[in-house]
């Protein structure tokens, strides 16, 4: 049993529940309220659910594989979470990356046998190797490991939606509005997940930069500093509270007030605590709990598609 939970852990399964949860909102509230049935396609379902299946294993595999190369500033940054060499082997950790990766691409390629999803199966190849790259060595690089991790949290969105191009979908057959709606649905969520991943990237390296120090990475906090990597953060946290600010502004003629103050106070209210606490923080404890807070922003941000449930 110790090894289970150990498995489990090394895994985070608590973010793959997250992400299967964003995965089926998106496909549920967003994709389904969008196009009527009669605009859907054969099978949609069961290649979803592949999909889904797909994004599971190729992000777990890059949790494991983070885990292995992160051993020893983990036994500094959170000694008594260390599951790698402690619980699992290192080898039998190598073992599940590879079976996970593996069973990530065959379960793609299954799910989009069309050539019309070459693309996208290269797309989750790249994912795979991007995420082996990011845990060996552009993690410890300045910004470049942040942004990928953003885009590739991004990605868990916009694969959805790219799997849904059809031949019936390119040649924009059916209603254009429909197909222009769903589009920028999908670059407001997948926006929002891109700009939250980054300032919450950004907060963990401050919260781990005595382990990353030893060893000699060149996260933003080490290179720049913990003020300037503040400000940083400050502008995209800024940026963020404008834009879902303005947002509620555009929705206010449509009488959605639920969703007004959902957003505003689950969301934008948040994220101003956040925005507030972020120039007093200085120890570990202070961003561990910034970036709690921020992923449980990201958590509500992302239930807020259920409103689309409710209005059309």
């Amino acid at each position: 049993m110790k090894v289970i939970a150990a498995f489990f852990k090394l895994i985070r399964w608590p973010n793959l529940v997250f992400i299967i949860l964003t995965q089926v909102l998106f496909e549920y509230c967003i994709y389904f309220r969008v196009f009527p049935p009669s605009m859907r396609y054969q099978n949609e379902q069961y290649q979803f659910f592949l999909l889904v299946a797909a994004s599971i294993c190729i992000a777990a595999a890059g949790y494991i594989i983070n885990d292995y190369f992160d051993l020893n500033i983990d036994q500094i940054n959170k000694p008594d979470k260390v599951v790698v060499n402690s619980i699992i082997s290192r080898r039998w950790v190598i073992l599940w990356h590879l079976l996970l990766s593996l069973a990530g691409l065959i379960l793609t390629i299954v799910a989009l046998p069309h050539k019309l999803y070459l693309p996208l199966i290269m797309a989750n190849t790249i994912s795979i190797f991007l995420l082996l790259l990011y845990s060996s060595t552009l993690k410890k690089r300045l910004l470049i490991g942040n942004v990928l991790i953003s885009l590739l949290t991004a990605w868990v969105i916009a694969v959805i939606f790219f799997s849904k191009m059809n031949e019936s979908f390119l040649q924009g057959k059916g209603d254009e509005i429909l197909h222009v709606r769903f589009f920028r649905l999908t670059v407001l969520y997948a926006g929002f997940a891109f700009i939250i991943s980054l300032i919450r990237e950004v907060i963990k390296d401050m919260e781990d930069i005595e382990g990353d120090r030893k060893y000699e990475c060149r996260t933003m906090p080490i290179v720049w500093g913990l003020n300037a990597s503040k400000v940083f953060v400050a502008v995209w946290l800024s940026v963020l509270i404008t834009i879902l600010f303005i947002l509620q502004l555009y929705v206010w003629q449509f009488d959605w007030w639920f969703s007004i103050l959902y957003c505003t106070g689950l969301i934008i209210i948040p994220l101003i605590w956040v925005l507030k606490k972020l120039f007093t923080a200085s120890s570990s404890k202070d961003f561990h709990e910034l970036s709690t807070a921020v992923k449980m922003i990201m958590f509500t941000g992302i239930l807020s598609m259920l409103f689309f449930l409710f209005y059309h």
